[in-house]
């Protein structure tokens, strides 16, 4: 895996967690890699992140297509679909510090917010795509 993901989901975490509409939202600083056991609902994981070659023909570069996952059991969509909008707010043209790395640019590719199998968890799947220089 590329330095510059591990850079990207760093900056992207901080960014998330020093939200403040967001963290409200979630009742807390409720970003995750892996949630705990316990974790209440509301909160975020970093998913996946598929990365290609985002060279240019004279400079180097990955990019990144990132997925955000936003897990709600607040009866309904509504919740869900607000803290997705917040994540968004929060990222998107976000002036992002990387280690060893420039964010080029980050944009909204896809959202989308759907009912578990459980009929009460509702999983909101938010798509990023990223394009990272190194320095």
């Amino acid at each position: 895996m590329p330095a510059s993901a591990v850079s990207l989901r760093a900056a992207i975490r901080d960014a998330l967690i020093n939200d403040s509409p967001l963290v409200s939202l979630l009742g807390g600083g409720k970003i995750y890699d892996e949630p705990p056991r316990d974790a209440a609902l509301p909160y975020v994981t970093l998913g996946e992140d598929v990365i290609t070659d985002g060279s240019t023909a004279t400079e180097p570069g990955d990019e990144h297509t990132l997925t955000l996952h936003v897990w709600s059991r607040q009866g309904g969509h509504k919740e869900a679909h607000v803290i997705a909008g917040a994540v968004l707010e929060a990222l998107v043209d976000a002036p992002l510090t990387l280690d060893g790395h420039h964010l080029a640019n980050l944009r909204f590719v896809v959202a989308d917010v759907r009912r578990e199998a459980d009929g009460r968890t509702y999983h909101g799947i938010v798509r990023l795509r990223a394009l990272t220089e190194p320095v």
